[in-house]
This record gives C-alpha cells, structure tokens and sequence, in this order.
C-alpha cells in the first residue's frame, strides 16, 4: 500500500489503530439496546430514563459531528482523536461501575461527544496519512469496521451480558478503545489546517439545546399526551431554538451548517437516505431485543444471534452496492433497497402478529438486505450531488442529518409504540395504571408491566404488544416506501452519480 507517509509499517499501524477505534462505535450503540433489559432488572428506573441509555448517546454523537470535525482543524486531528478515544474509554468504565441509570444516561450522552470527536479525529488523520488511491482503501477498511461492530455487537454483547453481566459490555467498549490506542496512536502525525476559521458556537449550541427538546418533548407524549403543558412548552422551545439556529446560520461568517445547498433538489433527496435507513433499520436494532428479550423472554445471546440476521448483511451488501453501480444507477439501487427494506417490514409485521420468533429471521434478513444497498451508497452520494468545491460541508450535513436523525426516529417510534401499546391496553383492561404499564410494555420491561396491571397474564400482555408492533412496522414500512419515492424522484436523472463511492466514513455503517 503507497501512502503519503515516509514510514508505511507507521502508516498502517495508524490504520489498525484508527479501524479498531471504529467498531466500539456501532458496537457500542447496539450494546446499549441489548443491554437496556438487563440494566432495567437491576437498577429500575422510568421508561424514559431508560430510553435515554440509547437516546443521549445518539443525539450527543450526532449533534457534535461537525464540532469534532472544526476543532480537529483548529486544535489538530491527532488530539481530537486520541482525546475522544481515550475519554470513550474512560466514560465506558465509569458506566460499567454505576448503580444508578441517572449516571449511565449522563455518561451515555458525554460518550456521544466523545464517539465524535473519535470520528472526526480519525478520518481527518487518516485523509492526512493517505494519498490516492492508498486513501480509497484506507477509508474503504473504516467502513468494514464500522459493519464488523454492526454485524456482530448484538451476538457479542449478547454472550457477555449472559455470561457475564451487562457490566461487562461497558469493560469490553473500554478494553476495545484502549487497544486502539496502543497499536498505533503514538504514530499519528499531528497536522491541523492553517486556514481553520473556529467553531461556530452559536449554531451548535442552539443545533444542540433544538434536538434535546425535541427529543425530550416526544419521548414525554406517551406520559403526558401530545396536549399537555409540558409537551407542548418542551415543543414551543425546539420551535423557538430552529428559528434561532436558521437566523444564526444565515448571518455568521462561517455556519456550522451551510443551509445554502438545501437549494439543490438532489441535495435534499440524499438526507432522505439516511432518515428512510433509520425508521427502516436502525430503530430496529433497539425494538428488536425489547421484543425478544423483555418480551419474548429469550436470553440475551440467543437474542443477539438472532439481530444477526439484521445486521450481518451489512458486511456485504454495501460493497455490492458499490459494484452494482458499473451498470444500475446510485439512485435506482437506494430507491430499490428501500423497496426491499419495506417489503421485509410488511412480512415482519406478519410474523410478528402470529407471534412466531422463528420465523421473523427471514424478514430480518431481507430488511438487512435491502437497507444494505443505500446504507453502501449515500456518503458517496451526498457529495456526488453538490459542486465538487462544497463537498466538504455536503459531507458535515449529512453526517448530522443521519446520526441526528436516527436518534429522532429512535424518539418518534418510541413515542408511537407506547401509545399504541397504551391502546392495546385500554381495549382490555379497566383497572391499574395504563398509561404506566404501557409505557414499560413498550420499552420491553413486562414484568413491570404486569405488576401495574395485576390482572393481566404474561400470555395476554405478549399478546397486546404483538398487537401494537404489527401497526407500527406497518407505519415503517410506508414512510420507507414513501422516502423510496423521494429519492426516486430528486436523483431521477442525476448525472454525478457515478461519482458516488462506497467508501465514506458512516456513524454506523461501512
């Protein structure tokens, strides 16, 4: 491999270290969803705060993307990495020894900000490393990675929470992030860019502080209702904040986002991309072990063997989405994918309803299959649609258009599995607090349910979340189907596809 470096071994040990520091990051999302169960039996705590174990981590991660990115610039990208390494590693051990949830939600979110600064530290280090084509393969392997802690987080954490506990997740995240930084931190050059303006504060901070409401407001309608007080205050202000964010963006020198290229339509159908991949994939990735574990009552590593049906095809299909673009056009294979992906909803949707765990491995697969072909494709995309000179910021948008908005899907499907879960109830029983019960039974937790509506069997209860997820995997499926007819139309006839490549740095994806 050629590289721009004067000492090749140094160079790919930079790549080693840089690759393993990209599995604990999708391996630490799908972590925190196997492990939500296990956490809620020993430590209790609501639903909400329990849905913040995932949540934070996702809002904090994708919020603080393209701050990463600048201060790298500003302050140099070996820092920037090696810091957000170390603090992940940190933050990983100070969560595998708390006794409270408070304290895993608090240090989910401070992990996002380091996953980050990991990201953005380690691409920017490796783009320096890496010359031509040497660059294309570096950046190709990153993306393996991130599939390889895809694919195989939920089996692993699966094994370590049956084995071990659900502690011993966090001790292997921290094992992960300090081999990373043995191998070949210590060889990283230090190189910043002398032309680096600063950070745009106020856009990030109201960016930030607009997502954490709007996030906290629809995690709170399944307690509080969509026209309560609280929900309504938590909503005005998101509103209040994205005013202040698009007036702060208009004016400062510098953006943090350059809403100017929302004026292309192409443009605006490749965010549509990432928000179809997370209704249709990731959301998934957290439901699922609910399902299987809190409801089901699988043991964790037969749940986690399970999800691999889901995430496996990720470690392939991307990279055959890449070859099929020799003779399929980047926009018919995304909009295909996410027909697919749709079709497996509607399938999964049926198994689920019959209540049969065997056979909701093949819709996995086939959802897998079909996110696969997009998932290998957008990055590429997302700067193939956008003069060449505006590609960088093309690849900030997206970046937080994805994470950011797989931690909103996360929220609404949340919100709309606890109301519907409330309903199921409601045409049942009488007695016992519902709205509570609903609540737990939608985050998984039945035991706490049935101990809210002491009348209600175990049998009864699977039953009625059965009965509320066959509706909401429906509703998944038609807003992939609908975000499939988006893409068809903004990139019909797009002639830069061609220039889109499979090899770009993914929250979650290779």
């Amino acid at each position: 491999m050629n590289t721009s470096s004067m000492h090749p071994a140094g160079s790919l040990r930079v790549l080693v270290t840089v690759c393993i520091a990209a599995v604990i990051l999708p391996l630490n999302f799908v972590s925190g969803a196997v492990a939500t169960p296990a956490i809620a039996r020993e430590l209790g705590g609501s639903a909400q705060a329990l849905s913040w174990v995932t949540n934070s981590f996702m809002l904090t991660f994708g919020c603080f993307l393209m701050v990463a990115g600048a201060l790298a610039d500003e302050i140099g990208r070996k820092k920037v990495f090696i810091g957000g390494v170390s603090l992940f590693a940190l933050l990983s051990l100070l969560q595998a020894f708390s006794s409270s949830l408070l304290w895993i939600d608090l240090l989910r979110a401070a992990q996002g900000v380091a996953a980050a600064a990991a990201l953005a530290g380690g691409a920017a280090a490796l783009a320096q490393e890496f010359d031509g084509a040497a660059r294309t393969r570096a950046f190709s392997l990153m993306g393996s990675s991130f599939g390889v802690g895809l694919a195989f987080g939920p089996f692993l954490s699966g094994a370590l929470i049956a084995h071990f506990g659900w502690r011993a997740v966090f001790f292997s995240a921290t094992v992960i992030a300090v081999l990373a930084l043995i191998t070949g931190a210590s060889k990283m050059r230090e190189t910043r860019n002398p032309q680096a303006s600063g950070i745009d504060w106020p856009g990030t901070v109201s960016f930030t502080a607009m997502l954490a409401l709007l996030t906290w407001a629809l995690m709170a309608i399944p307690q509080y209702g969509l026209r309560s007080p609280q929900v309504l205050a938590l909503l005005a202000g998101a509103a209040l904040l994205l005013g202040m964010f698009v007036w702060v963006e208009l004016r400062v020198r510098q953006p943090m986002l350059d809403l100017s290229l929302f004026r292309y339509v192409r443009f605006i159908g490749v965010q549509a991309l990432p928000l179809a991949t997370g209704f249709c994939f990731v959301v998934l990735l957290v439901i699922l072990p609910m399902l299987f574990i809190g409801v089901k009552g699988l043991s964790e590593e037969r749940a986690g063997l399970m999800m691999m049906a889901l995430s496996v095809p990720m470690l392939v299909v991307p990279l055959l989405a890449a070859w099929l673009t020799r003779w399929i056009s980047a926009g018919v294979l995304c909009t295909s994918g996410l027909v697919i992906a749709a079709a497996g909803l509607g399938w999964l949707s049926q198994a689920v309803l019959a209540e049969n765990v065997t056979a909701m491995i093949a819709p996995m697969l086939l959802i897998g299959l079909g996110t696969g072909l997009p998932w290998g494709l957008m990055d590429g995309l997302s700067v193939s649609v956008v003069p060449k000179e505006r590609a960088g910021m093309a690849t900030g948008i997206f970046s937080t258009t994805r994470v950011a908005g797989e931690g909103i899907s996360l929220a609404i499907v949340g919100a709309i599995l606890a109301s519907l879960s409330h309903s199921a109830l409601a045409a049942h029983f009488t007695s016992g607090d519902l709205s509570q019960a609903a609540q737990r039974l939608a985050t998984g937790n039945l035991m706490v349910a049935q101990q809210l509506i002491p009348q209600a069997s175990t049998a009864q209860l699977q039953q009625l979340y059965t009965a509320a997820l066959h509706p909401l995997l429906l509703c998944l499926m038609a807003i992939t189907l609908f975000s499939a007819l988006v893409v068809l139309l903004a990139l019909k006839g797009n002639q830069q596809e061609s220039e889109a490549a499979p090899a770009g740095q993914n929250d979650l994806s290779p």
